[in-house]
Parts: C-alpha cells; structure tokens; sequence
C-alpha cells in the first residue's frame, strides 16, 4: 500500500497481511478533550460483507471488497462502497478519506438525532462552514 497517497489527516491505524486497511482522521485531536474519542471517524477495508465489522483474520470472498466509513461505532456514513478488487477499493478508500478531509462529505445525513455543536466543530475541522 502507497502510505504517500493517504490524504492529509489521516493515520494509518493498521494493515493487515489479508489485505484489511484500517484509517483513522486527526487521532491526535479525537482524545476526549477537543472531540470524543468514541467519535473518531475511521475507513475500514476489509474482503467480504460490510455487515461485518473488520476482525480476526477473515478470507475475502473472492474478490468481494467493502469500504466502510464510521464517524462513530454505530454510525455508518454512506461513503463507503462495494469493489470487486482490492486496487480499486484502496482508491474508493482513498477517495473517501479526501472527499472528507475537503468537507465534501455530509456528515449530518448520518445522524438520526441531531448533535449540532459538535457536527458544527467536526465541519469546521475539515474547513467545512457549519
């Protein structure tokens, strides 16, 4: 895996010999302090259903990859997806760790119940105006 094609923010927080990827946004602010670390927003690749969450070691089946976006541990946003290759996952992970760190992504859609203050302080660290 290209670590020099991770957007700015990002962390690589593990990778895996089957292929899994794990990113993690700005762990150094999600801290409990300045944002809940239960909040950290974090990219998951993984083979197989995006049902199931990345765990012990899993064959992907066939070439079945998901990217799955949470911006909390039940909070799934709708920027992930579904590839039938690796290669083409990383670039949808890829993808959406930018499109986020740009602020393109609406991460109010996510919530059912609003939490207002800090979704305005999570848009204004990814330079995105509440």
């Amino acid at each position: 895996m290209d670590e020099d094609r991770i957007p700015d923010g990002w962390v690589l927080w593990n990778h895996e010999s089957d292929g899994r990827v794990v990113l993690t946004y700005r762990p150094d602010v999600f801290d409990g302090e300045a944002f809940p670390a239960a909040c950290l927003p974090t990219l998951y690749l993984a083979g197989g259903s995006r049902r199931r969450r990345p765990g012990p070691a899993r064959t992907p089946e066939g070439d079945h990859w998901e990217v799955t976006f949470f911006l909390e541990p039940e909070v799934e946003l709708d920027a992930g997806g579904t590839y039938d290759s690796r290669d083409r996952a990383l670039e949808g992970l890829f993808e959406a760790a930018r499109r986020f760190t740009e602020g393109e992504i609406d991460v109010r859609s996510a919530y059912q119940v609003p939490r207002d203050a800090y979704l305005d302080r999570l848009e204004a660290l990814t330079g995105r105006e509440p």
